[in-house]
């Protein structure tokens, strides 16, 4: 099937530009062209031998060689090859759950250095927004 620029993008964003199987970056300007590093297809996540049909909700950006290698495989076993239970987070929601990490854990720094009184409070919140910041939304 051909795909307009607007699904292409559609299916790109929603992943981050992430390959939803392996999670490698792709190139968005690299659609469909083997070879090219961070190259990509659409994937099925249901192959259409499966049932599977090409409504965008079924949709997924995936590197070349993890497309093909899937055949009609299961979007679940392919995923767990590389240690993945989900597709990746599109960047928004990303955005939101890093800004929920950073508060909750400057939330619980800051009431764990309570016992250091107000500087170790200070420094517990400062050390665990840091913490909460770093954690991977995709994991």
């Amino acid at each position: 099937m051909a795909y307009g620029e607007y699904e292409l993008n559609w299916i790109y964003d929603r992943t981050d530009g992430d390959c939803h199987l392996c999670g490698k970056k792709l190139s968005f300007i690299n659609y469909a062209r083997f070879g090219f590093r961070g190259a990509w297809e659409v994937e099925h996540s249901i192959p259409r031998s499966m049932g599977g049909t090409d409504h965008l909700n079924n949709l997924f950006a995936a590197c070349i060689t993890c497309n093909r290698s899937k055949r009609a495989c299961s979007t679940r076993v392919c995923r767990s090859q590389y240690g993945r239970r989900r597709a990746p987070y599109r960047k928004e929601t990303k955005q939101q759950i890093i800004r929920d990490n950073t508060i909750t854990g400057s939330v619980i720094g800051g009431a764990v250095g309570l016992v250091g009184g107000p500087w170790g409070s200070a420094l517990g919140a400062y050390i665990g927004g840091r913490i909460g910041r770093s954690l991977n939304p995709n994991d």
